[in-house]
């Protein structure tokens, strides 16, 4: 159903919400694809053990009515003005709530959280990882929805007897939203639903096989709708009351929209709390043999929808707050730059933040972070910049094995996110691929192309070409390192990798 295209040309924006893992932020958003005001609030990371992670599912919900607030007080603008509201998220990320009160039952349960591995490991038991990879293209994964539902279910007291008698909901944050936004709408778009392990990737529908093995009941799930269509109108906050929600996409589909990498074989990677992956496959999946995921691109409306392979990797950004907040080697997250960059070098040492395991290419939840390589000539500077290089090296796994899985080497990287304004790193990842590496003038891409999917919903934009016109390049870097130098540094970054392994019996 697509929105009133009567009223779209009233209206100047589309308004984003881009919840992530440590922040929300709301975007108001022109018809050039150019962000004119927003709004951003860190909310609470909790560690309650280790390997767990948490967030207050309310807590998010109330910083996204005062950043969405904020955002149109900057912008000097009101609801009126506003085409439709688009929603990205944290994917995976798992809540659960009571339909009567609409409150959590419990914190919710974070995509990196890993206090599910004995479950992923029972259920691997029988078929290994790959159990249900034709249906889902996942493998068995704490990094996934359905093991974490099905934990809460069985530790929460009497959570999967209200589930049974239909009173509990389950859904990843853009479903969470979306209630609380029009009090009481139960949906999701088919990219947050593709990564719970319980869609099946040819119906994009849930799947009663899957459904069985993780003993989960329908009922307790959203209904799964196209990523650019009708979500409901907004009534459960002032600032945006009547306004159409018309756009989800789980935040690296976003950021692959936001990039318009609408074609096969286009790619983008995203520097975040971790890194993604995203190359474009068409409208067949493609599944990978090389350690990357399958999972839905974007659908838009009744279209057929489009897939992509994507290489997920853990801990990148969140490594810098590691830094600054367990070991206190910064104070805030944009000094290690500088830090980094007074010295030459990284001085023999080889960082690998395998926190929670690792996820693509390796896949090993056995894995555990290790600093290698000291020496009493290593200082905080050339820890710093092993950090950094942690992140081209593991981005380097990732494309090396997208390139084996399509045949089709990269001829340029796209990147986005919070990361790449850090020219010492995008120097060192152009040297690592041997390839250009190519930076947009709107970074923050996960939001706008949240935007893109609800404004092809209202009209707001026409068609995908329009979103191309808008895509502008604003810094290039090319390799300079020679090939046997890098060839020699890779070698190195996996001998330091094969250290993290087998460290959880």
């Amino acid at each position: 159903m697509r929105a009133d295209r009567t009223t779209a040309g009233d209206r100047e924006f589309i308004l984003s919400i881009d919840q992530g893992t440590t922040s929300t932020r709301a975007v108001l958003i022109d018809r050039t694809g150019t962000p004119v005001a927003s709004a951003q609030k860190e909310h609470r990371q909790h560690f309650p053990r280790p390997g767990w992670v948490e967030h207050d599912a309310t807590e998010i919900w109330d910083n996204t009515r005062e950043v969405v607030g904020q955002a149109l007080a900057r912008a000097h603008t009101v609801r009126t003005r506003i085409s439709g509201v688009g929603i990205t998220n944290q994917r995976e990320s798992t809540v659960l709530w009571d339909r009567a009160t609409g409150k959590p039952i419990a914190p919710s349960i974070v995509w990196q959280d890993t206090r599910t591995q004995p479950l992923v490991d029972q259920l691997a038991a029988d078929g290994g990882i790959e159990r249900f990879r034709d249906k889902t293209g996942l493998p068995l994964s704490t990094y996934f929805s359905a093991t974490k539902i099905a934990w809460l279910l069985d530790k929460v007291d009497g959570a999967r007897a209200r589930a049974e008698a239909g009173e509990l909901a389950f859904g990843t944050m853009d479903s969470w939203l979306v209630w609380n936004l029009t009090q009481g709408l139960h949906v999701t778009d088919v990219t947050n639903a593709s990564r719970t392990l319980l869609m099946n990737l040819r119906t994009l529908d849930w799947d009663d096989e899957l459904l069985a093995a993780f003993d989960i009941p329908r009922s307790l799930l959203p209904e799964i709708r196209p990523s650019s269509g009708d979500f409901g109108v907004v009534t459960g906050d002032s600032a945006l009351r009547e306004v159409p929600i018309t756009g989800i996409l789980g935040d690296q589909q976003a950021a692959t929209f936001g990039q318009t990498a609408f074609s096969s074989g286009e790619a983008k990677n995203t520097y975040g709390t971790g890194n993604f992956l995203l190359i474009n496959s068409g409208e067949s999946p493609v599944f990978s043999t090389n350690g990357l995921i399958t999972t839905v691109a974007y659908q838009l409306g009744g279209a057929a929808p489009n897939y992509a392979l994507e290489g997920s990797i853990a801990v990148t950004g969140s490594l810098v707050q590691w830094l600054r907040d367990n070991l206190g080697i910064i104070e805030s997250s944009g000094e290690i730059e500088a830090l980094a960059a007074s010295v030459d070098d990284n001085g023999g040492a080889h960082l690998v933040p395998a926190f929670s395991g690792l996820l693509a290419p390796r896949w090993r939840p056995d894995a555990r972070g290790v600093l290698v390589g000291l020496t009493r000539y290593v200082t905080k500077a050339h820890i710093a910049r092993a950090a950094l290089e942690a992140t081209a090296f593991q981005t380097r796994e990732v494309i090396d094995a997208a390139v084996a899985d399509t045949g089709v080497p990269l001829t340029e990287l796209r990147v986005d996110g919070g990361m790449v304004v850090n020219e010492l790193l995008m120097q060192f990842q152009a040297d690592v691929l041997g390839i250009p590496v190519v930076r947009p003038v709107v970074i923050e891409t996960t939001a706008l192309g949240a935007a893109y999917a609800a404004g092809l919903a209202t009209g707001f934009w026409s068609h995908l070409d329009e979103l191309r016109a808008n895509w502008r390049e604003d810094h290039r870097w090319e390799p300079a390192m020679g090939a046997d130098e890098r060839a020699e540094r890779f070698r190195m970054w996996n001998k330091a990798v094969e250290r993290t392994l087998g460290w959880i019996d």
